[in-house]
């Protein structure tokens, strides 16, 4: 869906930032009588093989700026890839960052934050010296950077001969069983399977909060988020939880409150997959909201931030996004990746092919005011950080045409990728007829995931017909959403977190809990 139920106005500002973890360093400038010219402070808020996520902010104490240029020296060798916040260049070790026109004004006292991917080899030693316009900070030395966290539960190891291709006779010994708990999906042919061979689909609901809560200034998740109250998922028998994502609360730009952003929603996210995952479900991590102005047709609101759903997604932060989540996850294989959650560039021009190049292609896109990053640019990103994880990929409109979606789709080095869909009953592509003619030639090749199903009747007669046509031909899907909002506008599944239905939700886990095992 594109909209929560409420909306606040959105803080000023625009710089990046990441919070501050275990790598720290401050520093003020020489001389104890005078005022310090900066203070710096680095961070390393995520780190893996060959790479690190990192950020740096600057306190101006000096005279107002208006235009700024940081300076600092990798000693260890540390390559910058991709950075934001600031203009990013690297000569050998020196690396200088120098503001963007939105972000040039440095009153004194006011503090602008930088963001980076860098890659590493031996040792990460931080920087030990910075400078602003040429003043130099003098620094304390950091403390140790901090390591991923392993899964709680190890994954099962991979079966050394999975099967390419389906039987053309009876098979003679019983299928695979299925691995237990969240299984690591591939695909195979049309269809999902685990570790052990067997054939999965994915079934469960929406988690919704984490796209916009952050944004809004009211937190990181609409709701508890508890161990009860994801436990209370599994008891409708659901197997999966897609959880909407933010990618200026991931990356930690500047007008998301220091509290809500960066390290802290970082953090919050790897802690509900975690909770997800105890309960031996697959969590489907997906971006939602983005970066990049768009006022065209459809707009879902003026705002340049990522305060509403956009067309595409966009070149300057959401390649980093998902560079930063795919290093995040890529050694638990039982996370799925779902790259963008609604697409409209067909809205921007009505010339089909612009829209599925766009779509595929990123670039400058007719219609469309900010660069933008496309599917392609986005399988490329994760497959570059060495996840093999699932993705998932939502067609346009919306995610609810999938007409071209085979003959535009993206390459995949990793050949794991599945189709993403939505519907609801107000959607262009809601009846069977539709379903048999561009989902139908879909599903026959790659695996389908229904992202979204609703309506807003606050009845569930339509989604049955969806649970039929999908149910039908072992295909999967997740219901909208497991919050307490009305279950019209929602549409929402439930009246409490503890699971109890609205006349909507019943239908979904009703169907959930015939269909287990």
């Amino acid at each position: 869906m594109r909209r929560p139920p409420r909306l606040t106005a959105l803080l000023a500002g625009a710089a990046v930032t990441m919070a501050s973890t275990a790598l720290a360093v401050v520093g003020t400038a020489s001389g104890a009588a005078a005022a310090p010219v900066c203070t710096v402070e680095y961070s390393v808020t995520g780190q893996w093989t060959g790479g690190f996520q990192g950020a740096v902010t600057v306190t101006n104490g000096g005279t107002a700026l208006n235009g700024w240029s940081l300076g600092f020296s990798f000693p260890a060798g540390q390559q910058v890839g991709q950075g934001w916040g600031g203009k990013w260049t690297q000569s050998g070790a020196a690396v200088t960052v120098v503001d963007e026109s939105w972000n040039a004004r440095l009153d004194s006292g006011a503090k602008v934050t930088t963001g980076f991917i860098a890659s590493w080899t031996g040792a990460n030693t931080a920087p030990t010296a910075f400078t602003l316009d040429g003043a130099p900070c003098t620094v304390d030395g950091p403390t140790a950077p901090p390591t991923r966290t392993p899964p709680t539960t190890p994954p099962t190891t991979p079966p050394t001969d999975p099967p390419t291709t389906p039987p053309t006779t009876p098979p003679t010994s019983p299928p695979p069983t299925p691995a237990s708990g969240a299984p690591e999906l591939t695909v195979t042919g049309n269809k999902f399977t685990d570790q052990n061979g067997a054939v999965r689909r994915l079934l469960g609901v929406n988690r919704s909060g984490g796209e916009f809560m952050c944004v809004q200034g009211h937190g990181i998740w609409d709701g508890p988020v508890d161990d009860a109250s994801v436990k209370a998922i599994a008891d409708w028998k659901a197997n999966a939880v897609r959880i909407p994502l933010n990618e200026e609360c991931w990356l930690g730009l500047d007008n998301i409150k220091p509290e809500y952003r960066g390290t802290h929603y970082v953090d919050a996210v790897k802690d509900l997959v975690t909770k997800v995952l105890a309960h031996g479900m697959t969590p489907v991590l997906e971006l939602h909201w983005t970066h990049g102005q768009y006022t065209g047709n459809s707009s879902g609101c003026a705002d340049v931030h990522a305060s509403c759903q956009k067309p595409m997604p966009n070149a300057r932060y959401t390649p980093a996004f998902w560079t930063s989540v795919a290093n995040t996850f890529k050694n638990d294989e039982r996370v799925v990746l779902d790259l963008f959650n609604e697409p409209y560039p067909d809205r921007a021009t009505s010339d089909a092919t612009q829209a599925w190049t766009c779509w595929r292609d990123g670039g400058t896109c007719p219609g469309i005011g900010y660069e933008v990053a496309g599917m392609q640019d986005l399988v490329d990103a994760v497959r570059a950080t060495g996840a093999k994880n699932l993705i998932l990929v939502p067609g346009i409109a919306y995610s609810n045409d999938l007409s071209q979606w085979l003959t535009y789709r993206p390459t995949d080095p990793a050949a794991n990728l599945a189709a993403a869909w939505h519907v609801y009953n107000f959607n262009t592509c809601s009846t069977e007829t539709c379903w048999n003619d561009t989902l139908a030639p879909v599903a026959a090749h790659v695996p389908l995931l229904a992202g979204e199903i609703g309506e807003n009747t606050c009845g569930h007669a339509f989604v049955d017909r969806v649970m039929k046509w999908f149910d039908d031909r072992g295909l999967s899907y997740l219901g909208w959403t497991w919050n307490t909002w009305n279950c019209n506008s929602g549409p929402a599944l439930i009246t409490s977190y503890d699971g109890t239905p609205t006349a909507f939700g019943v239908g979904l886990r009703d169907r959930l809990r015939a269909l287990a095992p």
